[in-house]
This record gives structure tokens, sequence and C-alpha cells, in this order.
């Protein structure tokens, strides 16, 4: 076998790695941010499973293939982290019991390469690893980008609102008293909105204050998730998103587990652990009993009203074909492309009806504010 220049490869990857960070704005609203998570981040994630996968393939052994991937670091925390693996396959373990005993890895990504190791497909693990967070990253950024302009539109919109309730309606109310005579009916409306909004504004900032904190200490709790999963489902447009999101996670992890050549029972195990929805987490523990009583997968996901029929149908024609890991992927691509569809038709909707419906508001605090000054105009006359 020919000979591998290692630095060469090495300076490649670290000129790549600074172009990466030079992403400005765009980069900015498509990182990805976990808070209080300890697991490494999908992007990193994706990083180290795409270069160990393509330096294995091209020859270089393990040790070497984490040395390049260490000095490729550019955070101190994260090269401290890959120097802690390095060391410990080093003295022995296995890549997976390397990554599990850093504590910064899930339970499904560590027995799928686990099995990888034991198959002699560590590659081929890795290369499936590096797409099932490539296409994660990738759904995550287009719903990011699409929603993205729709937001800032409403935020700056509200935020001109709110201006012009709190400093410019009062100059008028002012004005307006000092003139005395009885004011219409809407400035009389838009008026006690704005002197209620300048009396409360500080109690109603920190009961938001009070509840975020609230919400954010009972988050994790099973009564919050159940009761915070049914009200998202029953909003229009965004609970049926959210839900195919996930199936389409649920979809690709399961392909992923079962490719990797998983008992079922395993990889629906793991599945519940990382999926982090609750209807299909609090489902597949019901799952899991009813394939251990002899039921066959599809007939214990119809029970639940989360999984749709068509899926459950494509699950049972896999089930019976011994192709769970193909139906699985074909599952999941149709979902992810669902919510790109809409996901960039709600963009679009969102855009022009956040307009109209805040030129509106805008509109109908002038025309309160003009309305005296034109009743003044005809007494005067």
């Amino acid at each position: 076998m020919p000979s591998i220049d290692i630095s060469s490869y090495q300076k490649k990857k670290v000129k790549a790695s600074v172009k990466e960070t030079d992403g400005g704005l765009f980069a900015l609203l498509n990182k990805d941010i976990s808070f209080g998570s300890k697991e490494l981040n999908d992007k990193k994630k994706e990083a180290l499973y795409l270069e160990l996968s393509s330096l294995l393939r091209a020859g270089i052994n393990l040790k070497s293939s984490l040395e390049l991937v260490t000095a490729d670091q550019q955070s101190q925390k994260d090269k401290l982290l890959f120097e802690q693996i390095q060391k410990q396959v080093l003295a022995g373990s296995s890549l997976s019991q390397a990554l599990e005993q850093s504590g910064r890895f899930s339970l499904y990504e560590v027995y799928s390469l686990q099995i990888g190791e034991e198959t002699g497909k560590l590659i081929e693990v890795l290369q499936d690893l590096a797409r099932f967070y490539q296409n994660k990253i990738k759904q995550r950024r287009k719903i990011v980008s699409s929603l993205t302009y729709p937001c800032v539109v409403l935020t700056t919109s509200l935020g001109a609102v709110f201006f012009m309730l709190k400093f410019v309606v009062p100059m008028f109310g002012d004005v307006f008293k000092r003139f005395g005579g009885k004011l219409p009916w809407l400035t009389q409306k838009i008026i006690g909105i704005s002197q209620g909004m300048e009396n409360n504004f500080w109690r109603v900032f920190i009961l938001l204050i009070l509840v975020g904190a609230f919400l954010f200490s009972t988050r994790k709790t099973q009564r919050f998730r159940e009761l915070a999963s049914k009200f998202l489902l029953k909003i229009p447009i965004a609970g049926n998103l959210v839900k195919k999101i996930y199936l389409a996670r649920f979809c690709n992890s399961m392909r992923l587990l079962i490719n990797a050549h998983l008992p079922l029972l395993r990889a629906i195990a793991l599945c519940r652990q990382m999926i982090g929805y609750y209807p299909i987490e609090s489902s597949l523990q019901q799952v899991e009993d009813d394939i251990m009583k002899g039921k066959t997968l599809h007939q214990s996901l119809q029970q639940f009203s989360v999984y749709p029929s068509k899926m459950i149908q494509l699950i049972k024609v896999g089930e019976e074909t011994n192709q769970l890991d193909y139906f699985f992927a074909k599952i999941s691509d149709q979902y992810i492309e669902e919510v790109e569809y809409k996901t960039s038709t709600l963009s679009s909707m969102m855009e022009p009806l956040i307009i109209i419906f805040l030129g509106l508001i805008v509109g109908l605090i002038l025309v309160s504010m003009y309305l005296p000054l034109f009743q003044m105009s005809n007494t005067f006359q």
C-alpha cells in the first residue's frame, strides 16, 4: 500500500475548518446550540464521524485518525475531550467504549459503533452516523432559514407597536387633556391600553419571568411534557409539523440501528431514550412490552394515534419482507420532504399576513390619534 502524507491531510483539514467558522449572520442563525446538555452537539458529531470514516477508509489506523481529529479542534474543551478518548483507545479500550466513558455521546451511537466493531463494519457505521447528523442539521437549517424572516418582521413590528403605545400615544393623550372635550370611543380605548401598559409594565414583566422560570424548572417532568405535547399537537399546522419532524427522526434512528444489526427490542429501547418527544417516547415502552408478548411491531404501533396509518402499513410490509431498515428510510425521507415543503409554504404565507395584520394595528393607532384633531378642526371651522 502506498504511504499516506498525514501532514498534508492535516493542513487541508485545518484550512477547511477555518473556512467553516467564517459564516457571518447565517452561521450564527444556524449554530447548533444546546442549553445544559452534556452531549457533544450535532455539528461536532457529524464532523467527527465524517473525518474518522474518511481517514479509516484512506487506510490510516484509528490511533493516527484520532490524533488528526484532535489536532483539528479549535476549542480547547473539545481538544481535551478527544485527547481523553485517544488515551483510552491507546490504553486498550475500543472506540465505542471510549465514547461511552466520556459521557458526551448517546447510547444509540455507542451501541451502533460497538456492532460495527464486532462485525468489521466500523467505517460503514461511522458513515451512517455522519449522514444521520448531516440530515438532522440540514433539516434544522431549512426550518430556521424559512422562519427567520417572518420572525424578524414580527419582532420588529411588535417593537414598533410597543414604542407607539409606550411613548407616542401618551404624548397625544397629554395634548388632548389640555384641550378637554369628549374624545372619540376608539381614541379612549387606545389611550386606555397605553395607560394600562404604563401602569402594569413591570408587573407583567416580572410575571413573565416567573412563569418562564417555572416552565424551565418543570420542563423535564413527565406531567409537564405530557401536557405540553398535547397542547402543541392541538395547534393548527404547527402541531402536525412538529409531529412529522419527530416521526422522521424516529424512523431515521430506527433505520440506523436496524442497519447496524441491533436486535429490534434493543433498537426500540435506544430510540425511546433519545427521541425527546413524549407521545413517541411513552408509546415505545408499551411497544417493547407488546413485542415481548409476541406482537409484531406494526400491530403494537397501530394502537397509538401518533403513528399515521400509512406509516403502519409500510412498517408491516417491511416486517413481512425483512426490509425494515429500507422502509424506515423511505418513511423518514417522505416526512422530511413534507416538513420542508410545509415549512417553506408556511413561511411564504406568514410574511404577507404578518405585514397586513400589524399594518392594520399601526394604522388603527394612528387613526385613533388623528380623530380628535379632525374633530377640533371641524369645531374651529
